[in-house]
């Protein structure tokens, strides 16, 4: 509802005079204001230095808000009053006012600008705009493009009230269906997870620091804003074994087909005493966002822990990939390689690796990344090998890592928290992308007849974080704890660009095993080292004309860039897609300021999964500015189709899209049939309305 606040006389409506200004028009809402008594703004009739800021008789200058042109200062509270009279008195001054703080936020500054914001009812002409403009001492600035008959307009000098005020007045006017100040807002980080181990995971997003070069991290947070990830986007982790009593990999439909390969069970668990590599690879791509422990990169999706035999032979292989691709894995993320020198796949290993990237996920096609290895050797190459232990390799030798430089797949290098090639990382013209791990001398490669041989050491000194990570729980696993602060290598890395390509996945589903791993290596970001490799010396932190490094491949992948990407991604060509169209017109009364609300039900039988969406609304209501409208789908995901925006509106005719409305995308790949549900709900008295009918659109 709105206030109807009399322009002539405040005191009318039931509102007193001194209240106007602590009412905020908002998006259809209004929102109740509080004083900050420690601190005010001015708005200079010129511009004034530093130095004379700190030399004013009225408080203490803080900082500047040069978009519109404010300065704050503050000072103790009892002399707030004085010091904004003193303020207002000087020539320098056009404009001092209040900070404001929203109710119940505490910690939110709200600092008024000098732009109001006014839509008219359609009726309304322009003669009529410029006296009311005049009435209240505002000079029309500019229109807003996409919303008719709306203006932006400026406080001018002869306003003797702030934009608060004004525009509470404006909003009782029959001619005004909205109006609302230009409020600023500090601007808020982007989402954080509320686990608490999450700001140990610089990896993921971080400020800087001891050991943290800007941008070494995957701007995950900002891909957050779009997806957190989605239960049917499903990552398959082949490793050793899996801690599935930890608390981060609780949760309804987190974990999704578990298999043991070594044992053939279905409890992929740890044995006694070992140490659970494949707990500490999941917790990177997909620990559960639940309030405890760590975040990980694709926290919303599920994970399938695959437990391998410990053998690379054919029929393992085979089982590995069959059993993801057969089971609905989306992502199959391997941390892992073969303990040889020179490895080429066997004719059953290549095809059951593209027999996944093909055939999965209904055509098309598995995600499917592989660790480039820990040896700093090239995946595929001749190196003239020298100083090592026992002579075990001397003199010209080839290296092939077979999986990694399987076509299908995405290999993933490693760099440190300082933007520099991880010592160990294996490289090569296959590298896909890299992504952030620890740092240290290249590790154990393979174990023969007892002996464990170890590539020539490095001498020089090896900085960079490690990564923090799940852990078995207690004291077993690499820590005695349930984390481990220095989990790393392309073991690490690889998990990483696996929790991205999951939130690439939930952005969009449609996309193909193939754009997928194009999206990553478009949009990774170019990491440059000019520095030797401590070890062979070599200088390979540098791009080609095809913007390929052979020690980073395309560049470290950046979660935010490529969720954008993905959602820019044309999705599958029309002509594949077949439409259910339903539609419900029994018109229905929306109970007024009830929590309830109201519920139209549409029920779909086809067996089929969404591809595409559109949500089509008619409701006619006396104050639209109180409405929320949800969609409910079979599963009983919620999507929230229109907040509190429309203000004194009267008649919403709307179509909701993907393009539109990307809160939608969660619904992708969700099944079809079932019972999807409008809920329209009235968050305030006096105002009524009906749902007059609405159409549920759905590409399967």
């Amino acid at each position: 509802m709105t206030q109807n606040i009399n322009p002539q006389d405040p005191s009318d409506n039931g509102v007193p005079a001194s209240n106007l200004g602590m009412i905020l028009q908002r998006g259809g809402e209004e929102l109740v204001l509080e004083k900050v008594n420690d601190r005010f703004t001015v708005r200079p009739s010129h511009n004034l230095s530093s130095q004379e800021l700190l030399e004013v008789n009225w408080g203490n200058w803080r900082r500047s808000i040069p978009q519109a042109n404010l300065e704050v200062f503050t000072v103790p509270s009892a002399q707030l009053d004085t010091a904004m009279a003193r303020a207002r008195a000087s020539d320098d001054i056009d404009f001092a006012s209040h900070i404001y703080q929203i109710q119940n936020n505490p910690g939110t500054f709200v600092y008024l600008g000098d732009q109001i914001t006014i839509q008219f009812a359609s009726s309304v002409d322009a003669a009529k705009i410029k006296t009311i403009a005049a009435t209240f001492h505002l000079v029309e600035d500019k229109s807003v493009e996409g919303l008719p008959n709306t203006f932006v307009f400026l406080v001018g000098k002869g306003a003797t009230e702030n934009p608060v005020k004004i525009t509470n007045r404006l909003q009782s006017l029959p001619e005004v269906l909205a109006a609302e100040p230009n409020i600023i807002i500090r601007q808020e980080p982007h989402y954080k997870p509320r686990d608490p181990l999450y700001p140990q995971q610089w990896y993921l997003n971080h400020n800087g620091g001891n050991q943290l070069a800007p941008h070494t991290h995957i701007f995950v947070e900002q891909a957050w804003d779009v997806t957190r990830g989605v239960r049917s986007v499903v990552v398959a982790v082949v490793d050793d074994s899996f801690d599935l009593n930890h608390p981060d990999f609780q949760g309804s439909g987190k974990v999704v087909a578990p298999r043991n390969l070594k044992d053939g069970n279905f409890l992929p668990l740890p044995s006694q005493n070992e140490t659970s590599h494949g707990t500490a690879c999941a917790g990177v791509a997909i620990a559960e966002e639940n309030g405890v422990g760590i975040a990980g990169v694709a926290p919303g999706c599920a994970l399938m822990p695959i437990r391998t035999t410990g053998f690379l032979d054919d029929e393992s292989i085979e089982q590995i990939f069959d059993w993801a691709q057969e089971k609905g894995a989306s992502i199959i993320s391997c941390s892992w390689g073969a303990s040889a020198v020179y490895f080429p796949l066997s004719l059953r290993q290549r095809a059951a690796i593209t027999r996944a990237a093909t055939k999965g996920r209904n055509g098309k096609g598995c995600v499917i990344l592989f660790a480039a290895g820990n040896a700093n050797r090239p995946i595929d190459g001749t190196l003239n090998e020298r100083n090592w232990v026992k002579n075990v390799l001397s003199g010209s030798t080839k290296w092939l890592s077979g999986f990694a430089v399987h076509p299908d797949v995405i290999t993933v290098s490693a760099i440190t928290s300082l933007g520099k090639k991880a010592a160990y990382s294996n490289w090569g013209k296959g590298i896909s992308v890299c992504a952030p791990s620890n740092n240290a001398p290249p590790g154990m490669w393979f174990q023969a007849t007892g002996y464990v041989y170890t590539t020539p050491p490095i001498a020089t000194n090896l900085p960079g974080l490690g990564v923090f990570t799940t852990d078995q729980l207690g004291a077993a696993g690499y820590d005695k704890g349930d984390f481990t602060s220095d989990f790393g290598g392309t073991s690490s890395a690889t998990p990483v660009v696996a929790g991205v390509a999951a939130l690439v996945l939930s952005a969009n589903p449609n996309l193909t095993a193939k754009q997928v791993k194009k999206i990553l290596q478009e949009t990774a970001d170019k990491i440059v080292d000019p520095d030797p490799d401590p070890q062979l010396g070599m200088h390979e932190g540098s791009y080609d004309a095809n913007g390929h490094s052979q020690w980073f491949g395309y560049g470290k992948v950046n979660a935010w860039r490529a969720v954008q990407a993905a959602l820019k991604q044309s999705s599958s060509p029309a002509s594949m897609i077949r439409e259910i169209k339903q539609r419900n017109s029994n018109q229905l009364t929306i109970p007024d300021n009830d929590r309830q609300g109201i519920k139209s039900v549409i029920v779909v039988s086809d067996s089929s999964f969404v591809k595409n969406i559109e949500v089509s609304v008619d409701i006619t209501h006396d104050f639209l500015g109180d409405l929320e409208i949800y969609l409910v789908s079979p599963n009983n995901q919620r999507v929230l189709l229109q907040s509190r925006t429309l203000g004194r509106h009267q008649d919403l005719k709307a179509k909701y899209t993907l393009a539109s409305l990307p809160a939608l995308v969660q619904l992708i790949e969700t099944p079809v049939k079932g019972r999807w549900f409008l809920w329209v709900i009235d968050h305030a008295p006096q105002d009524l309305g009906m749902l007059n009918s609405w159409e549920l659109k759905l590409g399967v």
